[in-house]
């Protein structure tokens, strides 16, 4: 039972099959990929999006679980709707854009959840605080124009303050909650 399940789970990506079969490294395609990040402000939802997003995944198809993540974040990249909320954002009670201008994502193995879902153990690094991160995931094989790309999808929950993203007047979780969503919709190419 465990095999035939092993072989459903892994079928869409066998529609990779005309690629080499060894580790095949895809890139993140920009133009179409949006990763949200989602806040509220004295009880107030508002969303903002991580633009310029720089990411490569090696994925064996033949050892899925053997996947790599490397995913660079410009955090002057901040799109958001208020000039001024950008201002703090960036500033040095925030994100201090000036003295760690981007975040990590890391992860050197994949785990099979499900037919198309899988969870990825790393370390996320925002500011100067690096910290182990578990990110769900579910990746879909697709075709546009000829050409086989992947389509990953995520939400996860991340506590801010662990990351110093909130210093002085801003460690306030009355105003701002620790928590903030980061919603990951992107695609990726073969390089």
């Amino acid at each position: 039972m465990r095999t035939l399940f092993n072989r459903a789970a892994f079928a869409p990506l066998l529609m990779l099959v005309t690629l080499p079969a060894q580790a095949a490294t895809w890139q993140l395609e920009p133009a179409e990929s949006l990763v949200v990040f989602k806040y509220s402000y004295e009880g107030t939802p508002y969303q903002g999006e991580f633009k310029n997003v720089q990411a490569t995944f090696d994925i064996d198809i033949m050892r899925p679980t053997a996947c790599k993540f490397d995913v660079t974040i410009p955090i002057d990249g901040i799109s958001v709707d208020s000039p001024e909320t950008l201002d703090y954002l960036l500033d040095l009670e925030m994100f201090d854009v000036d003295q760690w201008p981007t975040a990590t994502f890391k992860a050197e193995s994949c785990k099979l959840d499900s037919m198309n879902s899988f969870t990825s153990e790393g370390t996320l690094t925002i500011r100067d605080q690096t910290h182990p991160m578990s990110f769900p995931f579910k990746l879909d094989i697709e075709t546009l124009d000829g050409q086989v790309r992947f389509h990953l999808t995520s939400e996860v929950t991340i506590q801010r303050l662990d990351y110093g993203v909130g210093q002085g007047y801003w460690a306030n979780t009355a105003t701002i909650p620790n928590d903030v969503g980061i919603e990951i919709d992107v695609y990726a190419v073969q390089k």
